[in-house]
């Protein structure tokens, strides 16, 4: 029973944050005058929504013109991997409600290869990474190779972006 609850309190609050996320979306931009803090922060807050994408990308692509776009991406990077502990969070709590059994041979999967799934899908600009948080969780991936792996695949992806935004719209 105090597993279940904990998990129902896990998902109650994964969800919790997507909403105020999303309440708070045109609010969110504000923080683009705090320089790189401010980064990092639109940057989590933009990935803590669930299958609902925030614009965060648009923010590093604009300040990516007045600061250094390699800090730039590394840090909204960073602040987009622990926006996305929310999937990862709702799926570890979800799993623990429906149980295991059924989706055992799936979760094998996930396990063996988290590393280069969580790297391509986070990298990969698409709204459908909250699945693979959401997998990751429900897999029990420790979360701190999560956030590794999703904060690596994510600063490559902005710092990719950012530098050719730099370079391109000085």
């Amino acid at each position: 029973m105090k597993e279940k609850l904990k998990a129902a309190l896990q998902i109650l609050f994964g969800l919790a944050i997507a909403a105020a996320v999303i309440l708070l979306n045109d609010d969110i931009a504000a923080f683009g005058d705090y320089g790189y803090a401010g980064v990092f922060i639109i940057s989590a807050l933009s990935s803590a929504t669930l299958f609902i994408p925030a614009p965060g990308w648009a923010v590093v692509a604009a300040m990516a013109t007045v600061l250094n776009p390699i800090y730039i991406g590394i840090i909204a990077g960073i602040g987009s991997a622990i926006g996305e502990l929310t999937g990862y969070m709702v799926g570890d709590g979800a799993l623990d409600i429906t149980g295991r059994k059924k989706y055992e041979n799936y979760l094998s999967f996930i396990k063996k290869n988290d590393m280069s799934a969580i790297l391509i899908f986070s990298f990969l600009p698409n709204p459908f990474f909250d699945i693979a948080g959401i997998a990751a969780g429900a897999a029990k991936v420790p979360a701190w190779r999560y956030l590794l792996f999703c904060a690596i695949g994510r600063s490559t992806r902005y710092v990719l972006l950012a530098v050719l935004t730099a370079q391109f719209f000085p």
